[in-house]
């Protein structure tokens, strides 16, 4: 199997991975914390573009704000998300609120919208909550079409 980079969400730095390795919870090579933690990460102005453009693993965005109801009740789905994706899809969280410019760079105009991203390239976008199982399954339907 081949390397994958897989940027650091503590550090940023780039690391190389085998593929076959990304299940044993490998470490950062410069700052050792999890490359790969089973939770969402916290997308800011500071990481987009390392996480979002830089790695080889697809991210899943979910794009939401502290006032938003439906994105408060789904939260805890997408977390539950996380530990079934993991470690082939990375999730990272989005809050418009805080991150207005991202929000704008995105073209936020509903949450939650929930985008799939590969090498910082779109795959696809859907908006509002959804249960789990459905969710897995578009985020599946998206990587395989």
């Amino acid at each position: 199997m081949s390397d994958l980079i897989i940027p650091c969400p503590h550090c940023l730095s780039a690391n190389r991975v085998p593929a076959d390795r990304l299940a044993q919870q490998p470490n950062c090579g410069r700052c050792h914390q999890a490359l790969l933690p089973p939770e969402p990460v916290v997308l800011n102005s500071s990481n987009a573009a390392a996480l979002l453009e830089r790695g080889d693993l697809p991210v899943l965005v979910d794009c939401w704000a502290p006032w938003c109801a439906p994105c408060r009740a789904f939260a805890p789905t997408f977390k539950a998300a996380a530990a079934q994706l993991h470690p082939q899809v990375r999730l990272a969280k989005l809050d418009t609120e805080a991150e207005p410019e991202l929000g704008r760079r995105f073209g936020i105009r509903s949450i939650p919208t929930l985008i799939l991203l590969h090498q910082g390239r779109e795959l696809n976008r859907i908006s509002g909550a959804m249960p789990l199982p459905q969710l897995l399954q578009w985020v599946r339907g998206a990587l395989v079409g």
